[in-house]
């Protein structure tokens, strides 16, 4: 079986860079408009924003592209794959490592991995379930923006909002993930005609201890960035980095690092099933 790509293949372009309800009124107006219109608050843009990269996760679409990844999961070396997108995870395909091609014999593993994946997709959909975090990550850091923090520096230029936030001290964060959020400042970038989002980042601006440190405590300089880029008429994620300092329970030292670069993006004409993203990865193995 022979599983088409759809349509003609977007050209490929490299830039910097993961997951994001239609906007009413005045909001879907001024995000039509061939000249954006200034809305009344930075909250306003912000909501705008998050309800169509709401609207856009809704319509489900998937895709085929390059990622080069270095993270735990990676063990700290570059990985290149060729990934594609199925509704219970990424099934990926190791090209290169540290940027060299696969021996014949990694060639050969990963021929098996992908094999093993198309005959039991139950395990391999296990697991992504377990593992699918940056994509919750950051949409837990949007939805809290407009409740969370406080916008300053707003600036409308050239098509493209830009603004800071911090803590707002008014708010009671409730649960762990708020109380860390609630800890964090950073910048936004927001593309003003279409109201999608181009740039965030969250970077811790003081230590926090969860379970009053008996847990962990995160420290400063953990953050969160990811970049984004309208490519003939679709919005992607092209980087995603994150960077975690912390101490667990007897002070135990713990860094995660995640840096995902993505590129050559390939609609795929369908939503594909595992087997069948296993079945077209393997048919590219030579």
């Amino acid at each position: 079986m022979r599983i088409r790509r759809s349509g003609k293949r977007p050209r490929r372009k490299w830039v910097l860079v993961a997951p994001f309800l239609l906007v009413i009124g005045a909001f879907f107006a001024a995000a039509q408009a061939d000249t954006p219109q200034p809305l009344q608050k930075p909250q306003d843009v912000v909501l705008a924003m998050i309800n169509n990269e709401n609207a856009a996760a809704a319509r489900h679409e998937h895709w085929e592209y390059l990622s080069n990844e270095r993270s735990g999961r990676t063990s700290g070396h570059a990985w290149t794959e060729r990934v594609v997108e199925t509704a219970p995870g990424r099934v990926r395909l190791l090209i290169g490592l540290d940027g060299r091609p696969l021996s014949p014999a990694q060639i050969q593993q990963e021929r098996t991995k992908l094999e093993a994946i198309r005959d039991h997709p139950e395990d391999f959909i296990k697991h992504e379930q377990s593992t699918r975090v940056e994509e919750k990550r950051a949409r837990q850091m949007l939805e809290v923006l407009p409740h969370n923090f406080l916008f300053e520096n707003v600036v409308l230029d050239h098509g493209v909002w830009r603004m800071t936030f911090r803590p707002n001290p008014d708010y009671k964060p409730s649960g762990i993930e708020e109380r860390v959020l609630h800890n964090m400042a950073g910048t936004l970038v927001i593309d003003a005609h279409d109201l999608r989002l181009i740039h965030m980042d969250f970077h811790l601006v003081q230590d926090v201890g969860i379970g009053f440190g008996l847990l962990a405590d995160l420290h400063t300089g953990s953050n969160f960035i990811s970049d984004r880029q309208e490519i003939d008429g679709r919005w992607h994620t092209l980087h995603v980095e994150t960077v975690v300092h912390a101490k667990a329970m007897v002070l135990k030292k713990i860094d995660l690092n995640v840096d995902i670069y993505r590129s050559e993006f390939q609609p795929l004409d369908h939503e594909l099933s595992v087997p069948e993203a296993a079945t077209l990865l393997l048919q590219s193995i030579k």
